[in-house]
């Protein structure tokens, strides 16, 4: 599973279910969030193999992203993405069984829909990263960038 957030904004951009995550899918999955949300200054990860892979800090190198890697067995390094998957697993993961990977994207999804536009989040003064009236009304404006 790899869960990629905004550490400003706290947003959860996406988390993608995979059996067995390796550099390609890491790369399908942060391609059309570059397009859709930008390019970032840097993104931050473990050192799973992931993530270290030639095929991935090429092309990072080629975007010109920097990657950052935390220390190894260093969690507290990357606290946010620690907390969110913790978060994710006790509130999702480990509360139902799930029969297939698109069940559990499924259930993923829902459950982000509502951590992103519903949930108070402490870090932003009790707003959610995306208030669903920011949502509303960017719609109406016809401004609406990101969703």
């Amino acid at each position: 599973m790899l869960t990629v957030l905004d550490e400003y904004t706290r947003q959860a951009l996406c988390v993608t279910v995979r059996p067995k995550m390796n550099a390609n899918d890491v790369l399908d999955a942060l391609y059309p969030l570059l397009m859709k949300h930008g390019k970032p200054e840097y993104i931050r990860s473990d050192n799973g193999p992931e993530f270290i892979a030639a095929a991935l800090q090429d092309w990072l190198r080629k975007v010109d992203i920097k990657p950052i890697h935390i220390y190894p067995g260093s969690p507290w390094e990357n606290g946010y993405n620690e907390r969110f998957n913790g978060t994710l697993r006790q509130e999702v993961l480990n509360a139902e069984w799930f029969h297939s990977v698109r069940q559990a994207q499924v259930a993923i999804n829902l459950w982000l829909r509502e951590y992103n536009h519903i949930r108070p989040h402490q870090a932003l003064n009790m707003r959610p990263p995306v208030p669903e009236t920011l949502l509303e009304k960017a719609k109406i404006s016809g401004t609406e960038k990101w969703g």
